[in-house]
C-alpha cells in the first residue's frame, strides 16, 4: 500500500513539473515572439522613416518660398526624430552604430536651426543648399543600405532575437545578415565625414560637454582618496580608486568608501584635473524624517559653501519618501546662470548628504561676459500671454533649443490653479522657452 501511495505521489510529481515546464516553456515563447515583434516593428519604421525622410529632403530642394520651406525643414525635423527612436528599439547597444545616429542628429540639428529662422530676411545661403544636396544624397545610400536589409529579412525569413544573441555571445551565427548589413550602413556613414556638412554646419553642431576648461594640476591616486575622504564629511573607511580609461573623454578617478556609521559605501567620481567633484551618493534606507525640508536646504547650502561653491541660490526643491532633492544656481550681478545647476541629495532622517552632482556645473561654468538687456522688464513683461498672472520676475542665462546661452528675463505666473516659467529673449524679446511647473501630487488612500 505504501508503494502505491509512493508511486502516486511521483506521478503527481511529474505531472505537476512537466506542467510548470511547459507553462514556463509558453511564457518564455511569448515573451520571445513580444520582443521579436517589437524588434521587427522598429527595424521596418525605421526603413520607412529614412524613405520618407530622403524623399522630404528632396522636396526642400525644390522649394524656393519661406510659406513652404519652413514646415518642410520642420517635418525633417520631426522625421529623423522618430528614426532615431526606432534606431534605440533595435538590439545594436553591442554593435557600433553611433555613426548613423550622430548623421541623423546631424540632419535633425540643420533642419530644426534653419526651420526656425526667419527665411524671409536670412533665407539658405549656398553652402546651406549645398548641404541640403549632401543630405539628400548621403540619405539615398542610406535608404538604400537599409531596403537591401529588409529584402533579405523578409525573403529569409531573419530573426532579430538572432542578432541580439549573436551580439551579446560574440559568436559567429549560421547567417549574420542584419548584422553585416547594418555594419555596412556605419561603414556607409562613416565615410561622410563631418566636413561635408560645410564650414557653416560647424558651429551647429551640439558642443561635446568636457571638464577641459578645467583650472589646476593633476591629482594623484593619493590626493583623490584625500579629497573624497573630506568631501564625504562622514567617517569613512576602506577607500579604493580606481583611474578611469585612456579612451574616456572625461578623465576622473572613480572613489569607492565605506561609512561607518551608516554602514554602507558611498561612491563618487572626482576630476584628475584639479581634483573636483562630479558626483557623490550614497544608497542607503533613509529612516523616519526628523527634520524639516528647510533645514535639509540649509545643511545643503553650508555643504556647498564649504567645498567652495559660493554665490548659490535654491532654484528647486522636492521631497521623495525621506529624502530631500535640491537644485541650486549660481548667481552672477544679480543673474541666475542655469546651465551651472548643482543638485544635492539630503537624508532627512540625520541631514546627510547622500547624493551631489556638478557635472553641469563643472562642463558649463566660465568667466562669462553678461551682455546688458536690450529691451526692458516691462518691454519683455508684454511679450507674455496676457492671461499669465506674473509673480516673480528676474534675469537669468538660460540655454535656448539650439544649444545656446543667452539672456533672458524670466517670470513666474499662474493661470488658474496651475505655475508656469516664461523665459523672454533680453536681447529681442522672443519666447526661448515655457515650462510648467509641477503641482503638488495628490495622496491617495485606501478607504
Amino acid at each position: 500500500m505504501f508503494r502505491g501511495i509512493l508511486i502516486g505521489i511521483l506521478a503527481v510529481a511529474v505531472i505537476g513539473t512537466s506542467y510548470w515546464g511547459y507553462k514556463e516553456h509558453q511564457e518564455k515563447n511569448a515573451v520571445l515572439i513580444h520582443a521579436e515583434n517589437n524588434y521587427q516593428r522598429a527595424f521596418h519604421n525605421l526603413t520607412f522613416q529614412m524613405n520618407h525622410l530622403h524623399d522630404k529632403i528632396g522636396s526642400t530642394l525644390a522649394m524656393n518660398s519661406r510659406e513652404s520651406l519652413s514646415p518642410a525643414l520642420a517635418e525633417v525635423w520631426r522625421i529623423t526624430s522618430e528614426a532615431h527612436n526606432d534606431v534605440g528599439q533595435l538590439p545594436l547597444t553591442l554593435l557600433p552604430f553611433n555613426k548613423t545616429e550622430e548623421f541623423l542628429a546631424n540632419i535633425g540639428d540643420f533642419s530644426y536651426r534653419t526651420a526656425v529662422r526667419d527665411l524671409s530676411k536670412k533665407p539658405l545661403s549656398k553652402e546651406e543648399y549645398s548641404n541640403l544636396q549632401n543630405l539628400y544624397a548621403k540619405s539615398d545610400d542610406i535608404q538604400g543600405e537599409l531596403r537591401d536589409v529588409q529584402h533579405k529579412v523578409i525573403t529569409k525569413n531573419l530573426r532579430w532575437m538572432d542578432v541580439e544573441m549573436a551580439l551579446a555571445s560574440g559568436k559567429k551565427q549560421d547567417d549574420n545578415t542584419i548584422i553585416d548589413g547594418f555594419k555596412a550602413v556605419e561603414n556607409n556613414v562613416n565615410s561622410y565625414s563631418e566636413t561635408d556638412f560645410g564650414p557653416s554646419f560647424t558651429s551647429m553642431k551640439s558642443k561635446n560637454k568636457n571638464f577641459k576648461q578645467l583650472n589646476g594640476e593633476q591629482i594623484t591616486k593619493e590626493q583623490a582618496k584625500q579629497q573624497a575622504k573630506k568631501f564625504a564629511q562622514v567617517d569613512v573607511t576602506n577607500i579604493k580608486v580606481q583611474k578611469s580609461g585612456k579612451g574616456s573623454v572625461n578623465q576622473f578617478y572613480s572613489v569607492s568608501m565605506y561609512d561607518k556609521k551608516h554602514k554602507t559605501d558611498t561612491y563618487m567620481d572626482i576630476t584628475q584635473k584639479g581634483g573636483y567633484p562630479i558626483w557623490l551618493i550614497q544608497n542607503r534606507k533613509v529612516k523616519d524624517a526628523h527634520i524639516s525640508l528647510n533645514d535639509a536646504s540649509n545643511n545643503a547650502i553650508k555643504f556647498l559653501k564649504k567645498n567652495s561653491f559660493s554665490d548659490m541660490v535654491l532654484d528647486e526643491s522636492a521631497q521623495y519618501d525621506n529624502i530631500g532633492v535640491f537644485s541650486y544656481v549660481p548667481t552672477e550681478r544679480n543673474v541666475r546662470i542655469y546651465p551651472d545647476t548643482l543638485r544635492v541629495k539630503v537624508a532627512l532622517d540625520d541631514g546627510q548628504i547622500i547624493g551631489f552632482s556638478a557635472k553641469d556645473f563643472l562642463t558649463s561654468h566660465k568667466l562669462r561676459n553678461i551682455p546688458k538687456p536690450a529691451i526692458t522688464m516691462e518691454q519683455a513683461r508684454k511679450k507674455v500671454n496676457p492671461k499669465v498672472e506674473i509673480q516673480e520676475s528676474r534675469l537669468a542665462i538660460i540655454t535656448n533649443d539650439l544649444g545656446n546661452e543667452v539672456l533672458c528675463y524670466e517670470f513666474f505666473g499662474t493661470i488658474d490653479d496651475d505655475t508656469f516659467r516664461m523665459f523672454i529673449n533680453a536681447k529681442n524679446g522672443i519666447e526661448e522657452k515655457i515650462e510648467k511647473l509641477k503641482n503638488a501630487e495628490p495622496i491617495y488612500q485606501e478607504i
